[in-house]
């Protein structure tokens, strides 16, 4: 893949040769240079680069170039990548008015963060479609397509729609929600498609020299609308969790060709800070499947993460552009995962909360007392720090 490095195992595999062969030829290289006082401008910038040190030479490769084959040059490691993570997103009440008279800034203070990020992934909880009519049940949440721009701006490079909310407005919704989805060059949209297939299909991004890929899933569809909202061979839905076998699939196709395999989940029991025994079971399914990074919610509150084998977990987002109906639903904040390929560098939560629907950043005691409380949850997981 163009752009994209060795996976770890790759590396391992073919570092002790090319250490051996640059570094003798680099040497070579460079003592050619040396005798002649100069030679071509090829000799010159391999002197240079050299001269900087470091560990070039187990990162020198075979230029492709026919006419200087043999000769090796300094290509960059591409380095970690930070992927941000944020929860529940709509566009209900004063969200609405605020989405319509300022959509630049609709995401609010947490922007700036988002956009020092390298991808972002959040959850849109809502039916992306301005028409449609309200099915029957207690909460039906709907956004206008213009929601995605201005999370767009905001930073927000990639939404899912596989949640529990995402089919709220019927059959013509859904047909609305797979227009924007397909009119969008960006591929912003993931988690719900005309078959199976495009249901499941990950956002595919190549950040910085990595590749990295989105796969959204829900395991939470209200019981009787289970049938009717779940994509199949030959109908429209969301993708759905539920359906183990076909998400591990999805995960096990896409580790052949993404260094990074996210899977972003709808899961979890709403109103609980700990993690139940299906998102633990889901958990380690998904690791074991290749996925590096599970990260997601539905419980409106945050939930704790860390790592499981040399994966990273991230149980519960909590709420970000949504409704706070109580201290606890008010938490909030954005996840930091640091990556470079299968290996995860660091991790990192940032704690908000949550003020008439918009997050708002915490700092100084308040912050540190947030983030305290967010390790201490890691206690009711099957996760170590």
């Amino acid at each position: 893949m163009a752009g994209a490095h060795l996976r770890d195992e790759d590396r391992r595999a073919l570092r002790l040769p090319w250490l051996v062969a640059g570094a003798a030829l680099l040497v070579g290289l460079v003592i050619g240079v040396v005798v002649t006082g100069g030679g071509s401008d090829d000799g010159g910038a391999a002197a240079d680069v050299v001269a900087d040190g470091g560990d070039l030479a187990a990162r020198a490769v075979l230029d492709p170039d026919p006419a200087r084959a043999g000769v090796a040059v300094a290509r960059p490691d591409p380095g970690p990548i930070t992927l941000a993570f944020v929860g529940d997103i709509n566009a209900e009440r004063s969200l609405r008015t605020r989405l319509e008279q300022d959509p630049a800034g609709f995401v609010g203070p947490f922007a700036d963060l988002l956009r020092g990020a390298d991808l972002v992934v959040g959850n849109l909880e809502a039916a992306v479609t301005a028409g449609g009519t309200a099915i029957d049940k207690e909460f039906t949440f709907r956004a206008p397509p213009s929601i995605l721009d201005a999370l767009a701006a905001g930073g927000v490079d990639v939404v899912s729609v596989a949640n529990n909310h995402g089919l709220d407005f019927g059959a013509s919704g859904l047909e609305e929600t797979l227009a924007i989805k397909r009119s969008r060059a960006d591929g912003m949209l993931i988690g719900v498609g005309a078959d199976e297939d495009e249901a499941f299909a990950p956002y595919v991004a190549e950040v910085r020299g990595h590749t990295v890929a989105v796969i959204a899933a829900t395991q939470v569809i209200d019981g009787d609308l289970i049938t009717q909202w779940t994509a199949g061979t030959a109908t429209a839905g969301l993708a759905s969790a539920k359906r183990v076998d076909r998400l591990v699939a999805e995960v096990r196709a896409t580790r052949e060709r993404a260094d990074t395999v996210v899977v972003f989940v709808h899961w979890g029991t709403e109103t609980e800070v700990c993690p139940n025994s299906l998102q633990q079971e889901l958990a380690t399914t998904l690791v074991e499947a290749g996925a590096d990074i599970v990260v997601g919610g539905h419980a409106h509150r945050v939930q704790s993460g860390g790592r499981l084998g040399q994966a990273f977990v991230g149980y519960g987002l909590g709420n970000f552009l949504f409704g706070a109906v109580s201290t606890e639903s008010a938490k909030t904040g954005v996840l930091l995962v640091t990556v470079d390929g299968r290996s995860i560098e660091g991790y990192e939560w940032r704690p908000g909360r949550i003020v008439d629907r918009v997050p708002m950043p915490l700092a100084g005691d308040d912050a540190a007392a947030a983030v305290d409380e967010w390790n201490s949850l890691r206690s009711c997981t099957n996760l170590s720090g």
